[in-house]
């Protein structure tokens, strides 16, 4: 792919941008392209080493605030009439609490989510404090004469511990794959607010 074949199908992939943001976004990747060609490249290795269009356009949507997208999608192209008005006005009871009620549905199961993940390493975090308390308490038996009771405190001290090392790498995976499932969950939000063209500008 060449310079000008990435640049359409980058703009194909940004329509649904603000076109200033389109501009800035397309006018940085040609400056990239240009500078690895002025390096020795040919064009199709410098896009090569940028990654393809659909990789830049995810990038660029990721850094772009959801509120940005949203008002460009709302903004009208027209002014609106007075009917229009009126109509959007006399319907806002309905689409209002409509849109509260997903907004609210959304938050609660994000909140949800990360709450489980909040909980997991707090049982982590009370099996590596148990651990540390049972050898504490193998010391203090061990002093007052109870040898069988302080092997066995130091026997649930292991115990514990292979468990609160256990489930920290779990929780550590978990916390990874959530950020990754959000992130993607984002994503997925503002490329609804991306119109796709099948043309090339």
């Amino acid at each position: 792919m060449n310079k000008q074949d990435f640049i359409n199908e980058l703009r194909s992939r940004l329509s649904g941008l603000p076109q200033e943001d389109i501009e800035e976004r397309v006018g940085f990747y040609c400056e990239m392209i240009d500078d690895r060609v002025e390096d020795g490249l040919s064009e199709e290795e410098a896009v090569a080493q940028i990654g393809g269009a659909d990789e830049a356009a995810s990038q660029i949507i990721a850094e772009i605030p959801l509120s940005k997208l949203v008002k460009e999608k709302v903004k009208s192209k027209r002014k609106l009439k007075a009917w229009e008005i009126v109509l959007i006005a006399a319907g806002s009871p309905v689409w209002f609490s409509l849109l509260v009620a997903f907004a609210a549905v959304f938050i609660a199961l994000y909140i949800s989510l990360w709450a489980v993940i909040a909980s997991l390493w707090s049982v982590m975090g009370a099996f590596a404090v148990s651990a540390v308390a049972c050898i504490a308490g193998a010391a203090v038996l061990a002093v007052q004469g109870a040898g069988n009771m302080a092997f066995c405190s130091i026997g649930a001290a292991l115990v514990l511990a292979g468990l609160a090392i256990f489930l920290f790498f779990g929780c550590l995976g978990a916390t990874k794959g959530t950020a990754k499932l959000t992130k993607k969950i984002a994503l997925g939000i503002k490329s609804l607010f991306i119109r796709k063209d099948d043309k090339n500008e």
